[in-house]
């Protein structure tokens, strides 16, 4: 049977998904709220 608190411990996370999780976050994308205040500035 598996020990999920043994296995816990042992966790490592992967480098490659904590370099990924930093370029999304870091990635400045619009999205459709940041689009819609473009839209609005640009009508006033």
């Amino acid at each position: 049977m598996i020990n999920f608190e043994e296995e816990i411990e042992k966790f490592q996370p992967s480098p490659e998904i904590e370099q990924a999780e930093d370029v999304i976050y870091n990635n400045d994308l619009m999205d459709i709220s940041d689009i819609l205040k473009e839209l609005i500035k640009e009508k006033e």
